[in-house]
């Protein structure tokens, strides 16, 4: 390289002549994984998880040798040890984004094996609970150890730590009890991972509210509700509130649609309605499908219908047709099965009533002789009573 060059060009061009040959390296070793991964068929998002880090890697990896090997002058030394320690920093970094692709391809790799649009999802829903916690815990202790390492490369950090520790025993006192509420989300959030209490896609009613499970993490639960809003508890709520589950052991499910119909009704012709209309909805798993007359009380007779369906959404679209079904039967085919609400109109007996040879009988007192004497009391006319005044004068 002639001597009277620029440091800084030659700089310029090492980078570049650097960065080219990682260019190669990083596509030579590409090149054989993504033929595997086009035979075995995996996802080319998850493989540019790693092969964007690691091509920074390799290239900070390289300008740090570079540096460390390149005699440019005593004005380059001056600058030497800022520019290594910058790429020093920018290695660990990269080392971190490197470690938290590759644990993140392979916690897709595995999600991949257990795919949760099947009809039987039970399994594969725990398995995603769990690498969802799992993946969320490896990348937060990525992040710690990339961010703790960086520090280490500081001048006077490890002095800081050691003061830092003398006093941990305040800290951790301290910390306990400010994070006492953070800290029973996060072993919430783990023990109903693992515990199989819950599971990522599980049929839930809280807080009133039916939906499935959306989103599991540390800290929080998302409810997707039926109706499309979100419901966010806190992880600490499935362990500590009781709450419906729907799919806990099996996705299939078992519902009921209920009328109060007239005592008219034939319970043999709606339960032949009753499987004309099962067999001909897709929405029945064939399991189960039965009418029965669990009350008859205070005019109405209760018709229950309960039927099976594969998960918690085609029951409710069966229900719903079924319902409907129904209806439209007992309106066309049995109309004296509509329930009805009758009323017996009967006649009060008359009261025999006493009064006077031709005297029309009226009032509320009347019926009796002694109801005449009350009436005549309250209802005659008063005579009015005039006082004398004094005496008017007189003319003599």
């Amino acid at each position: 390289m002639p001597a009277d060059w620029d440091p800084w060009l030659t700089f310029a061009i090492v980078v570049v002549g650097v960065a080219l040959l990682v260019v190669v390296i990083v596509a030579l070793v590409t090149l054989p994984l993504r033929f595997i991964s086009k035979r075995a068929g995996w996802d080319p998002r998850n493989l540019g998880r790693i092969r964007r880090p690691f091509r920074a890697l390799l290239l900070a990896i390289a300008l740090l040798i570079m540096t460390a090997f390149m005699p440019l002058g005593d004005e380059w030394e001056t600058l030497r040890g800022w520019i290594e320690h910058g790429l020093l920093i920018a290695i660990i970094a990269c080392a971190g984004w490197f470690t938290a692709g590759v644990i993140g391809f392979l916690f897709a790799r595995t999600l991949a094996r257990y795919p949760v649009d099947v009809v039987d999802n039970r399994r594969a829903r725990r398995v995603h609970t769990q690498v969802a916690i799992l993946r969320r815990l490896a990348f937060v202790m990525v992040g710690i150890v990339t961010v703790g390492a960086i520090l280490l490369t500081f001048e006077g950090v490890e002095a800081y730590g050691a003061s830092l520790l003398a006093s941990a025993g305040l800290v951790s006192v301290v910390a306990g009890i400010a994070a006492q509420s953070a800290l029973s989300n996060v072993f919430a959030g783990l023990q109903l991972a693992f515990t199989d209490g819950i599971r990522v896609d599980d049929v839930v009613v809280v807080e009133g509210e039916w939906g499935r499970i959306e989103e599991i993490t540390l800290t929080y639960i998302v409810v997707h509700i039926w109706d499309d809003r979100r419901l966010v508890l806190p992880s600490t709520y499935f362990t500590t509130t009781p709450f419906e589950n729907w799919t806990r052991s099996g996705t299939q499910i078992l519902g009921s649609v209920e009328f109060d119909l007239d005592w008219r009704v034939s319970p043999s012709a709606m339960r032949a309605e009753l499987k004309r209309i099962v067999e001909a909805d897709p929405l029945w798993d064939k399991r189960s499908a039965v009418l029965q007359i669990t009350d008859a009380t205070a005019g109405f007779v209760r018709v229950r219908i309960t039927v099976t369906a594969a998960n918690s959404g085609a029951l409710w679209d069966l229900r719903c047709n079924i319902r409907e079904a129904m209806v439209e039967w007992l309106q066309a085919k049995s109309p004296a099965g509509v329930p009805r609400t009758r009323v017996e109109m009967v006649e009060a007996p008359k009261r025999a009533v006493r009064s006077k040879p031709g005297e029309e009988h009226s009032g509320m007192f009347s019926g009796s002789a002694e109801g005449d004497e009350r009436q005549q009391s309250y209802t005659q006319s008063m005579p009015i009573v005039r006082s004398e005044g004094p005496p008017s004068p007189t003319k003599e």
